[in-house]
């Protein structure tokens, strides 16, 4: 039977090397085809927290389960096997790869995926083009430009697009909408949550902005669920 929950925490401690506890979270889940917001200030372990669920980064004691895997107990090849399959990462930084074009940051991810994302999401240049197109990026020479020539809001729709290609069966959004206006930022949400929505997806969206969790099925303080920061 395929558990039901998407991302499931249980009594996970992290600090980093010479410092205090900086997450202790009894209990945290995200259901399958969810979308959840989180919301906690600079500081507060969002990121952190992000890089512990997309298995970069190891608690100290407890478990994080992402789509019905340990991610502390599957060796490191698999926790990139499961990454490069089915998780789609918007990061903070965009961490786009400077000497690839648009298209080609773009379906970086159906490159590691071994044939899944191309399975479910079609041909990848087609489907990098067809989310481009939604986010605005409609330009054919635009499209084959390295990134570094593109502005930082350009920049982000190309992270969101790749973060979406080939249907993840989780989507991890990390203060996605920090470079937009008010109705741009509006407009990218209900995209994302279409596009979520479309591949079945559950999507994790963190912000400090508590004003966004209208747009979601359910809102979460990190200060609510994390006895570290309560503690303090």
């Amino acid at each position: 039977m395929t558990d039901s929950k998407a991302v499931s925490i249980r009594n996970l401690e992290f600090a980093w090397p010479d410092s205090p506890v900086l997450l202790d979270i009894a209990s945290f889940e995200l259901k399958r085809g969810e979308r959840l917001f989180l919301r906690g200030p600079s500081g507060s372990g969002k990121s952190t927290l992000l890089g512990l669920i997309a298995g970069v980064l190891e608690p100290q004691a407890g478990h994080v389960e992402v789509l019905g895997e340990d991610m502390a107990a599957l060796p490191g090849s698999k926790r990139d096997r499961l990454r490069a399959d089915c998780l789609g990462v918007i990061f903070q930084m965009f961490n786009l790869v400077p000497y690839l074009s648009v298209v080609q940051n773009v379906t970086l991810p159906c490159r590691f995926s071994a044939g899944r994302r191309e399975a479910v999401g079609g041909h990848p240049v087609e489907e990098a083009k067809r989310l481009l197109a939604r986010l605005g990026l409609t330009d054919a020479k635009l499209l084959e430009r390295s990134v570094t020539e593109l502005s930082v809001g350009q920049q982000q729709r190309v992270a969101v697009a790749r973060a979406l290609i080939g249907g993840p069966q989780l989507l991890i959004a990390d203060e996605p909408t920090s470079a937009l206006d008010a109705d741009a930022r509006d407009r990218f949400i209900e995209l994302l949550n279409e596009e979520a929505s479309r591949s079945g997806a559950a999507l994790l969206f963190v912000s400090h902005d508590g004003t966004l969790a209208s747009h979601f099925d359910r809102g979460v303080d990190l200060a609510e669920i994390n006895q570290a920061r309560a503690m303090t």
